[in-house]
């Protein structure tokens, strides 16, 4: 003989116990991608770069290249890993074909 369950899924003698599961989704970690500065580099590429490749205005892609010309890093932003990995090959794979050293990482925020 079976069990007829109620339509809440308990046996209708309040013995059921209700469970809530939740799924949380875990953020990713994030990278920050740097810039590093180095002696050859023309300051025009590199706001060419940080405009072309990280989507920044004339004036932040200036402020970024001064930064990374004074203290000689500097974050040109903050990404998923895939992305950032991805902005750094592209950085270096534009800045070897233009003949520059200009070198970016990625380092864990």
């Amino acid at each position: 003989m079976s069990e007829e369950k109620d339509t809440d899924g308990t046996n209708g003698d309040g013995s059921g116990v209700a469970l809530q599961t939740r799924t949380r989704t875990k953020k990713p970690a994030m990278y920050k991608v740097l810039m590093l500065n180095d002696d050859y580099t023309p300051m025009e590429f590199v706001v060419h770069v940080l405009e072309r490749f990280f989507g920044k205005s004339r004036q932040e892609a200036t402020t970024i290249m001064m930064h990374v010309h004074r203290r000689g890093v500097g974050v040109c932003g903050v990404y998923t890993y895939e992305v950032a990995e991805t902005k750094v090959n592209q950085v270096t794979e534009f800045a070897r074909r233009n003949q520059h050293p200009l070198r970016c990482t990625l380092e864990k925020e």
